[in-house]
């Protein structure tokens, strides 16, 4: 090619289907001090977590744990070591939230029944693409195909509803559009692709169903590298000086998969939002009247 007779790495291609599950979490936990486990040390850290993932889905029939969340099967490893978080800096692989941050996860997380807009974006069958930066797992349908061109890399993840592109050179749109993935352009560096993220939606802040915070002020730069036939080694630095004391880092490995990749469709007509607000109307009329027996002389 043009590019190898002039000395110049051809540039990487990403086309495929890949997935990014792990059983690593984004955050350390607080009982484990460093950021790689030996064989023994993973051995513990899966049955702990096999353990607390069997608590947590024993529910009913039809419930969000037992039938809706992927697990996944392995830790993160990266140059061999299994990782004890996607966190790598700060050192202690936890988010350095500041108090505005914790406010804004607070109000994003809070089950509010009064306001359909205050609800997650996800019952408005609005945002919520796992394709928006950074890519992490989604914990369903955790599946990413990448499309590319020689001015684009086009990412659709199994849990979506729009593909997210990426331009490949230029700059960025001058217009503030709030896009719900925000305004990505990248360059190369040798056979690593540079995306640079700008312009983030602020409804789309709180990172559902991680507690992470990307507000409308961020910078979020990733890095993909092609370590082989199939890997994908992912970085990513998210510079938010509102919502953190400091920027902080995270790699994952996206690893390659069959798919096939199905449709993601949004419940028709929005029919789960009006029933999620009418069931909350009916619990708080049997409270009412529940308070209403207890009352002295019924009221």
């Amino acid at each position: 090619s043009p590019a190898l007779a002039r000395g110049r790495p051809a540039p990487a291609d990403f086309s495929g289907v890949w997935t990014n599950i792990t059983a690593t979490p984004i955050e350390r936990p607080k009982g484990l001090a460093s950021p790689t486990l030996d064989a023994a040390g993973e051995a513990a850290f899966l049955k702990a977590y096999w353990k607390a993932n069997a608590e947590a889905d024993a529910d009913v029939v039809g419930g969000g744990e037992s039938e809706w969340w992927e697990r996944g099967a392995a830790m993160l490893h990266i140059d061999g070591k299994a990782r004890t978080s996607m966190i790598i800096a700060p050192a202690d692989g936890r988010l350095p939230w500041s108090p505005k941050g914790r406010s804004v996860l607070a109000e994003g997380f809070a089950n509010n029944f009064d306001d359909p807009e205050r609800r997650p974006l996800n019952e408005q069958c609005l945002g919520g693409n796992p394709s928006r930066t950074p890519m992490m797992p989604h914990r369903s349908n955790s599946l990413y195909r990448f499309l590319q061109t020689r001015d684009h890399l086009v990412i659709w993840s199994e849990s979506g509803r729009e593909p997210r592109l990426i331009r490949i050179g230029g700059a960025h749109t001058a217009a503030r559009l709030h896009n719900w993935i925000g305004d990505s352009v990248a360059h190369w560096e040798g056979r690593t692709l540079v995306v640079d993220t700008v312009d983030f939606n602020p409804r789309e802040a709180v990172r559902w169903p991680y507690e992470v915070v990307v507000g409308p002020e961020a910078h979020v730069t990733e890095r993909l590298t092609r370590l082989n036939a199939t890997e994908i080694l992912y970085q990513f630095t998210v510079d938010d000086p509102v919502d953190y004391t400091q920027p902080w880092s995270g790699e994952l490995i996206f690893n390659a998969t069959k798919g096939p990749i199905y449709e993601y469709a949004c419940h028709e007509a929005n029919y789960s939002l009006p029933g999620i607000l009418a069931g909350a109307r009916r619990m708080e009329a049997a409270a009412g009247r529940a308070a209403s027996r207890s009352a002295p002389n019924g009221g």
